[in-house]
């Protein structure tokens, strides 16, 4: 690992990551405690953090990735191929319960769909020279649009926005802004990007309406969707996408601030005392405005409303204020080590920690407690390994995500001891 990598927002990543995993994972999503499920609409959980902050802790990472600001064809396509494998990794969880092949079912079919992850994941993450990752992203993307467009039934509904989507085209847009622009515009930009989301869907109704609204599917936001997006949107829902297109424009913004921050912290001129309480005094402010602004146009993570951003930011600085101060400048690094090795290995648990409990689920045999039913895997190992042992059926949910987190622990210290890290 480098030297001058930022221990603190390692450590943040990894938090972040670990606290990921655990929501996506509980034994049964029937019994899970309020915290660790996102806010029904308007509100914020700590589940609703996770994915702002993987936005700015990746916009405070650009400058760091990317101290000298130099700008060439080299460096774009480097931007380019980089958003591109993550937008790729990211569909992909969307496609592997959709493969097909050669008419084959059940384990036969898991393990062909599962050799077809292990190509695809070495695609994109593998170390290859720059013109063959761009060769194989671009490639991989088309095949994509093709088969989700081509009429085949198993993937005329496939899902096309997604977490790493969103991530890969925010990642974009801030790296060009950083590289192309001072901090004013970038300031400027970002303000103008939430006023200008505010005034969307505040001011604009969605045709078919005579009024704006921010509800479940009936806003501007679900409208786009609907038109855009039709037919590859999320499945709970069918008419809007909570990683859909306008809602990523505001998410922009969110990576942009997280940008300002890693230049704060890149300030030579600047001692490190100093950016500890500058962070702290923009985080406290960012909260307030959010909390203020969230009296006329509400906090809201599925819209991801320019509330919800400045909110977030605001905590998500706060937070790396504290962890900067505490790891970069008292040293002070006892139990930080799990987090570490989370942090700097992120994108080998988002591709798997996503592929594998959908493998499980594919897998099922008859039940042992119900003589005409049948269970899958996943569900078998909750329900006979962990459930047995709990009288309380929410601690039972959780002790199961805790016990694949301390499975992926174990991996990840390895990857960490062998100096393994897996990148796009």
């Amino acid at each position: 690992m480098s030297k001058d990598r930022l221990i603190s927002l390692d450590v943040f990543r990894g938090l972040t990551i670990l606290f990921m995993t655990i929501v996506n994972n509980p034994g049964s999503w029937s019994t899970v405690y309020p915290p660790l499920l996102h806010s029904e609409w308007h509100g914020c959980t700590p589940t609703d953090l996770v994915f702002p902050f993987f936005i700015f802790i990746m916009g405070v990472a650009i400058s760091f990735a990317m101290p000298t600001k130099s700008y060439d064809n080299t460096t774009f396509n480097k931007i380019v191929t980089r958003s591109l494998r993550m937008i790729c990794l990211g569909i992909f969880f969307n496609f592997f319960g959709k493969i097909q092949l050669f008419g084959l079912e059940g384990i036969p079919l898991v393990i062909g769909r599962l050799l077809i992850t292990a190509i695809v994941g070495y695609a994109l993450m593998g170390n290859f020279n720059a013109k063959l990752k761009t060769y194989l992203a671009v490639s991989i993307f088309i095949i994509y649009l093709i088969l989700a467009y081509s009429g085949i039934k198993s993937y005329e509904i496939v899902r096309l926005p997604g977490v790493l989507q969103r991530i890969g085209i925010v990642y974009f847009i801030a790296s060009l802004l950083y590289l192309k622009t001072n901090q004013r515009t970038q300031l400027l930009v970002a303000v103008g990007i939430l006023f200008g989301y505010w005034a969307l869907l505040t001011l604009v109704p969605a045709p078919g309406f005579e009024i704006t609204n921010l509800e479940k599917g009936t806003n501007l936001a679900a409208w786009v969707d609907s038109v855009l997006l039709k037919g590859h949107m999320w499945e709970v829902t069918k008419t809007w996408d909570p990683e859909g297109i306008l809602s990523t424009i505001p998410a922009i913004a969110e990576g942009i601030i997280g940008v300002l921050i890693g230049q704060l912290l890149n300030n030579a001129k600047l001692i490190r005392s100093q950016k500890a309480t500058q962070m702290l005094i923009a985080g406290i402010i960012l909260i307030v405005l959010g909390q203020i602004w969230n009296i006329i146009f509400p906090i809201n993570k599925a819209l991801w409303t320019s509330s919800y951003v400045l909110y977030t930011t605001g905590l998500a600085t706060l937070t790396l204020s504290v962890l900067y101060y505490c790891i970069d400048i008292a040293d002070y690094k006892k139990g930080t080590k799990l987090f570490l090795i989370w942090g700097v290995n992120p994108m080998i648990v988002f591709f798997l920690s996503e592929i594998i409990p959908q493998a499980m689920v594919m897998i099922s045999f008859p039940n042992p407690k119900i003589a005409t039913g049948q269970i899958n895997l996943l569900d078998y190992l909750y329900v006979a390994g962990v459930q047995p042992f709990f009288s309380n059926p929410m601690n039972a949910s959780l002790v199961f995500a805790l016990l694949y987190v301390s499975i992926w622990s174990v991996m990840l210290a390895y990857f960490y001891k062998k100096k393994m890290y897996f990148k796009v």
